[in-house]
């Protein structure tokens, strides 16, 4: 019987926060020391009050329970961007656009949410997957205008997974497939961001992220079903959607990125799996949040929580706001009393883990309340 079920229920939601404090005060070293006083999951009462998001990019979302950042270097921040738009540049992903992806600051969004290192390489090695993992996006499910089109979408998402995972072709066939890769910009920056992650991780790590970008993909068509047909889904289905097309890609490179390797047995708990995948959702939920203003200037369909809420209950824009991150709060204190169930019993490495997930919201929520990605201008 794990230490949270032989408390009460009202307990139980009271001691959470102290009782992973108590766990992850003294986490295994670090790359580096964080700044800040005490960082671990649920490090007080204090510290997990909610609070309302800078104005910018956020005009209308509601106050949301999330941790604050753990850090914020902006020199960091900026030098990984840097590096991020020449790699951009290299692979010609977003060819023309690529002020608007600076000014996004992709580089500040890794300096937030991978606070357990200074190491700006490994910063641009997680940028460089999530960068191009966004362009598949935005290339392929959600831009006309650089391509996309639902009736190409599972031949795109077909071939931009053998970037990752690579085929392995009869002799003959090999330059065809090599020139099918290099000739898109999308699977380019894919290939190039896998090779460059595999300086940092392992075997089992690097095959974690296939898992997980395959299972995106997957949502990927899903969605693009959704467009095809003019169909809004259920909020139940929208939800179970948001699991899959989510940040979870970014998130398991936790470890990777902070120089330890959590063990393939534990990320594949059911119970592990369930905290992380609640976690992953509920961050996902605030990039809803905050890409409403954006996705309302769109000519096509858009879906996002607020809207599917609102077509299905027949309310308000804003109230489907409101019990947007209502849902938001209800799945990141999920993830927070389960954290602590795990982390009394797991491993330091895993300790340490759902302590990085728990800094990755944080980060998450102060970057897309800046970031000009989710601005109308």
């Amino acid at each position: 019987m794990s230490l949270l079920s032989r408390m009460t229920a009202p307990a139980a939601r009271h001691e959470v926060a102290g009782l992973v404090a108590a766990l992850l005060s003294s986490p295994a070293p670090v790359a580096r020391t964080v700044p800040g006083g005490p960082t671990g999951l649920g490090t007080s009462a204090a510290r997990l009050t909610p609070r309302r998001p800078a104005a910018a990019g956020g005009a209308g979302v509601p106050e949301l329970y999330c941790p604050p950042a753990v850090r914020d270097d902006p020199a960091l921040a900026a030098e990984v961007n840097e590096a991020l738009l020449a790699w951009a540049g290299e692979t010609g992903l977003y060819a023309g656009r690529l002020e608007r992806v600076r000014a996004a600051d992709f580089g500040r969004l890794m300096m937030l949410a991978h606070p357990d290192t200074d190491d700006p390489d490994r910063l641009l090695a997680a940028g460089k997957c999530a960068l191009a993992e966004w362009a598949t996006d935005d290339y392929y499910c959600d831009d006309e205008s650089m391509g996309s089109a639902p009736v190409l979408l599972g031949a795109q998402l077909g071939l931009a997974y053998t970037a990752v995972d690579p085929s392995h072709l009869p002799a003959r066939y090999v330059p065809a497939g090599e020139k099918a890769l290099r000739e898109d910009p999308v699977r380019t920056s894919l290939r190039s961001g896998f090779a460059h992650l595999s300086r940092y991780a392992d075997a089992a790590q690097l095959n974690r992220l296939r898992h997980e970008i395959a299972v995106l993909f997957v949502a990927y068509g899903q969605e693009g079903s959704w467009r095809s047909q003019g169909r809004m889904p259920a909020v139940w289905e929208y939800l179970a959607h948001r699991q899959i097309n989510s940040f979870l890609p970014c998130i398991a490179l936790v470890d990777a990125v902070g120089g330890y390797a959590l063990p393939a047995a534990e990320y594949a708990d059911a119970r592990v799996r369930r905290a992380v995948t609640t976690a992953s959702t509920a961050a996902t939920l605030v990039n809803d949040l905050y890409s409403m203003a954006k996705e309302d200037h769109s000519s096509g369909v858009e879906f996002n929580l607020p809207a599917v809420i609102a077509a299905e209950e027949r309310c308000s824009p804003r109230e489907a706001v409101e019990r947007s991150a209502r849902i938001h709060d209800e799945l990141v204190r999920t993830f927070e009393a389960e954290a602590a169930a795990l982390a009394a019993a797991g491993s330091p490495a895993l300790r340490r883990f759902l302590a990085g997930v728990w800094a990755w919201l944080g980060g998450n929520r102060e970057w897309h309340s800046g970031s000009s990605r989710y601005t109308t201008s």
